[in-house]
């Protein structure tokens, strides 16, 4: 890992820590989609949260309240209006009700969930999309424009739509000659950055250019816009390790800042938050999750600290600021996909009377242990004595 630690940075982000919710707040018995397809498998938004679940003879997610915990029912009803798997699923940011699926099945369907969450299953859409003529994988609703969303598909074409009246509003079919990775709105929605498996970044806008190569790994990478325009990307090296870069969009001929991390085989998915300006890195299989925090002074992003715990996880929800517990510092909430389980994490900005506390207690514990160690040495040394004098 090559993380720098040397010096000591002034930043009010370094002492976030994150913590489970304890098991009775937890999502038990959610039968987590084992799809083999590089998502996140999980959407999060200040009513509920939706996993993408296994389900016979076609494709299906789960909806809940965010308030719901404990076991869900095998009976429980799910939005299953899909012939195929459901590959991604994303909350719309301007309606807390209406989320967009995305499928094997060559379509993408928007949903209304009700107040309160479903009571029946759910198979009839508000809106169809039918455009790709291959799977979906990627979904992504405009920042700033209503009922506005962005689909890529396997088949290297991306679209935009007009949700409330079902037009696709634009079509780009030449850009990728290959698999498209990953799709990110900049702030304003005025631009889109893809990566695709030919390892190429690319910011679709006419003022914009093409970088041809960003990691130069064969496995999946990932893209996504910072709020002041520059771009993140995660990927793999040459000799399989696994990368985050930092882009300059005016200049995409060399990488602000790489940093090497290890060599699993997970994809690293990015969570970006704009308030803080810290990005959360989560990979799929791991058990950590690394967060980071990206400034204007070198070397540009910053490792804070990670997350780690035993039991790997199979997909992350990102839940938006809107949700969380501002009084409870709560700057940012995960809820990590278990095999069967949905487990809340938060991230949390202690208090400056909380880290006097801590480190009071801490240099407290090392009196301790240097105080105990000082006495082991003088009946050491004691002993050392009546054995040069004879006495033993």
């Amino acid at each position: 890992m090559s993380f720098r630690r040397g010096v000591v940075r002034q930043s009010k982000f370094r002492h976030v820590f994150a913590q489970a919710w304890r098991a009775e707040h937890c999502l038990d018995d959610v039968r987590v989609s084992r799809v083999t397809w590089d998502g996140p498998l999980c959407a999060v938004n200040p009513k509920f949260i939706a996993v993408i679940i296994e389900a016979g003879g076609g494709g299906a997610f789960l909806v809940v309240p965010i308030s719901k915990s404990g076991r869900i029912d095998q009976s429980s009803p799910t939005v299953c209006g899909h012939a195929a798997p459901v590959l991604d699923i994303q909350w719309c940011p301007h309606d807390d009700n209406i989320i967009a699926s995305a499928s094997e099945d060559c379509t993408v369907k928007v949903w209304q969930i009700p107040d309160g969450g479903l009571t029946s299953p759910m198979t009839e859409p508000m809106m169809t999309l039918e455009g790709h003529s291959k799977r979906v994988g990627i979904l992504a609703w405009h920042p700033c424009a209503f009922n506005i969303l962005l689909t890529a598909g396997c088949d290297n074409v991306v679209c935009v739509w007009n949700v409330g009246t079902g037009e696709l509003v634009y079509q780009l079919f030449d850009a990728h000659p290959d698999l498209i990775y990953s799709v990110s709105w900049n702030k304003d929605g005025s631009a889109v950055c893809t990566v695709c498996k030919d390892k190429a970044l690319r910011i679709i806008d006419p003022r914009r250019g093409v970088r041809e190569k960003v990691h130069d790994g064969t496995r999946p990478m990932r893209a996504v816009f910072l709020a002041d325009g520059k771009i993140l990307t995660t990927g793999f090296s040459r000799m399989s390790e696994r990368q985050l870069a930092l882009w300059d969009t005016k200049d995409l001929s060399e990488p602000m800042a790489v940093q090497e991390m290890d060599t699993s085989n997970g994809v690293l998915l990015p969570f970006y938050d704009p308030d803080t300006n810290m990005v959360y890195l989560c990979g799929k299989g791991d058990c950590t999750i690394r967060y980071f925090e990206v400034t204007d002074e070198s070397p540009y992003v910053h490792f804070l600290s990670l997350y780690s715990s035993k039991e790997p996880q199979r997909g992350a929800g990102f839940l938006c600021k809107r949700g969380v517990d501002v009084n409870k510092c709560e700057i940012a909430r995960f809820y990590k996909l278990h095999e069967r389980k949905v487990e809340p994490i938060s991230m949390t900005v202690p208090r400056k009377d909380e880290m006097l506390s801590e480190l009071l207690a801490e240099m407290k514990a090392l009196r301790a242990v240097v105080l105990a160690q000082n006495q082991r040495i003088e009946l050491l040394e004691r002993q050392l004595t009546r054995i040069e004098d004879g006495d033993v």
